[in-house]
């Protein structure tokens, strides 16, 4: 079955469908990962967005039960140069075409990723259409053209109700603006009592629940268009300690003061390394954000920037210099990629036992 991607520069890539037949829109980006193609799938970050694998040959492992971090995927589309069409491995219940099917999602193998990659890397990211090869490719560029992405894929991807994964530990309110449930796992291993909230709980909600400790989660888009999350962190910011992953990352600085940017084609891999400015330590880390945090707009906040990208100097993590609050651009909980950085929980954690044993002022002898 012959399908069409078609960007809105005009280029068109003709190649093989497989999974859904239905026609979708989405930005289309691209993963460097090698391997971990179902936790990218699953990952609710990439939520209305198109997903090119650089690596050539996808699928050959198949789909599992266990490697989800999402129930229900919410990609456009996925783009592979080869996909294996029998899976060889002892965990795997479905090949990527049986499972696309199931979950109507289209995708599209044989065409040249390398030539695409090099596109989105010159130009930046680009919006595209995956559909069937009777559609005409100058109307589809033109709609392109003219028409805007959605902007609400936080409301898309969230948890409509709170709900809670109990344990006998300290208790965290997660916040769910797209979370990866290998945050949900990592929590769970360290017998927290996690609370799930929906994006848009407010900062006395979340309070009326006596939270330990309060953790943002990776999402999707823009994080300017989900202002009743730093509404609620302003909120919350100094009464309970704080831990911010990806777009819990952005919007924790947009609370304090500071800026965000779309990046030129963003970070999205599992080899990426970051340096910890305050041990010279580098961890190579699993990343998956098209924005950052503008480093000019750090000045006259109170913020210090603690983590930086060395692949392009970027701001990949950051601390309040008054409470206890820190937050990081990249995936501690790995899901796929390194678990070089997966202390980062453990830290969260000692930070919450520092505030319940000592107070607020400990925050300044904590090690970040």
């Amino acid at each position: 079955m012959k399908r069409q991607l078609i960007l809105e520069d005009g280029t068109v890539f003709i190649g093989n469908g497989f999974g859904s037949e239905i026609n979708t829109v989405g930005e289309v980006v691209f993963n460097t990962g090698m391997t971990g193609y179902q936790e990218i799938l699953s990952d609710p970050s990439y939520c209305g967005q198109i997903v090119t694998l650089t690596y050539p040959l996808v699928g050959n492992y198949g789909i599992n039960r266990d490697d989800f971090e999402s129930i229900q995927p919410a990609i456009s589309a996925f783009i592979v140069k080869e996909v294996a069409d029998y899976p060889s491995n002892w965990r795997s219940d479905w090949s990527l075409d049986e499972y696309f099917k199931m979950k109507n999602i289209p995708a599209i193998s044989g065409i040249d990723t390398r030539k695409l990659t090099r596109i989105i890397r010159q130009y930046g990211t680009l919006k595209g259409a995956l559909c069937g090869i009777e559609s005409d490719a100058q109307e589809v560029i033109q709609t392109l053209q003219q028409n805007r992405l959605v902007t609400n894929q936080v409301k898309q991807v969230s948890t409509k109700t709170a709900y809670p994964s109990p344990g006998r530990g300290y208790r965290i309110v997660l916040v769910d603006f797209g979370m990866k449930h290998g945050i949900l796992r990592e929590l769970n291993k360290r017998d927290c009592d996690v609370i799930v909230v929906p994006y848009h709980t407010t900062a006395t909600e979340i309070l009326q629940l006596r939270p330990d400790g309060i953790m943002l989660s990776n999402g999707p888009g823009d994080p300017k268009d989900v202002p009743e999350a730093i509404e609620m962190i302003n909120g919350v910011l100094g009464k309970v300690p704080l831990f911010g992953i990806c777009l819990g990352h952005q919007l924790f600085a947009l609370a304090c003061g500071a800026d965000t940017d779309k990046m030129k084609f963003g970070h999205r891999g599992s080899n990426h390394p970051v340096k910890d400015l305050s041990t010279g330590k580098i961890a190579i880390t699993s990343q998956n954000h098209g924005f950052t945090v503008e480093e000019s707009s750090i000045e006259n906040t109170p913020l210090l920037v603690t983590h930086i990208a060395l692949n392009d100097g970027t701001i990949e993590g950051l601390k309040h210099r008054e409470f206890p609050a820190f937050t990081v651009q990249y995936h501690p909980e790995a899901s796929p990629g390194p678990e070089d950085a997966n202390g980062l929980f453990d830290q969260f954690l000692q930070l919450v036992k520092h505030e319940k044993e000592e107070g607020v002022s400990a925050w300044q002898n904590v090690q970040i």
